[in-house]
């Protein structure tokens, strides 16, 4: 049993709460309504000799799986909602204890609303929580380097980059570079959503 999942988590207009089987007809329309503009980041399953694995799960086999995961206490998958309907999807993955105490973000939004500050919001959301209510140590985001709707989020958000991880992710059929990404408790002591807030605060 996974002691802090589910939760919901809400600042504003953007929230987060776990994703559920319920949320098919919605989470479709607005991934369909999306495919071409999340096409070319999404994670993709490579050919595996002996497996059965789907290059793209349905929804209730994806959330049964995501849901079991967190059960287990090594993920958190959310979705993301933006004044009450959902916008996208945000799973904390990797969730790792022992001498590492860390965990990796991933993230895709609707492109109607991309640019409002939803998604880095959210994503503070995310990292506050694996901090302050998980206990975690480190957070990061691997993204690809031409990907820079999802670079904005954590430069934004004040991630340090951490370099080049070459091949690291299967992604829209291939095995892709990625840049790494991350945070550590230490980097923010008051929150990273305190952070964002005043930044968005600062006179341009």
């Amino acid at each position: 049993m996974n002691p802090v999942w589910p939760v919901r988590l809400q600042e504003g207009e953007v929230g987060l709460r776990p994703i559920q089987a319920r949320d098919a007809r919605e989470w479709h329309q607005v991934n369909d309504r999306n495919r071409d503009w999340l096409r070319p980041w999404e994670a993709t399953v490579p050919p595996v000799p002996y497996t059965r694995a789907s290059a793209r799960p349905s929804f209730r086999r994806m959330v049964r799986q995501l849901r079991a995961e967190a059960a287990a206490g090594r993920m958190m998958p959310f979705v993301v909602t933006y004044q009450g309907r959902l916008a996208g999807q945000l799973t904390v993955a990797g969730i790792t204890w022992g001498s590492m105490c860390s965990a990796n973000v991933g993230y895709w939004v609707d492109r109607e609303i991309a640019g409002r500050g939803v998604m880095p919001t959210a994503v503070a959301l995310a990292v506050d929580h694996c901090f302050f209510g998980v206990g975690l140590h480190r957070v990061e985001v691997c993204i690809r380097p031409e990907n820079a709707a999802s670079r904005r989020v954590v430069e934004k958000l004040g991630f340090r980059e951490e370099g080049l991880r070459p091949k690291y992710l299967h992604i829209d059929g291939a095995w892709r570079d990625h840049l790494a990404f991350a945070l550590t408790v230490e980097d923010v002591p008051e929150g990273l959503l305190a952070r964002w807030r005043r930044s968005r605060s600062r006179p341009v």
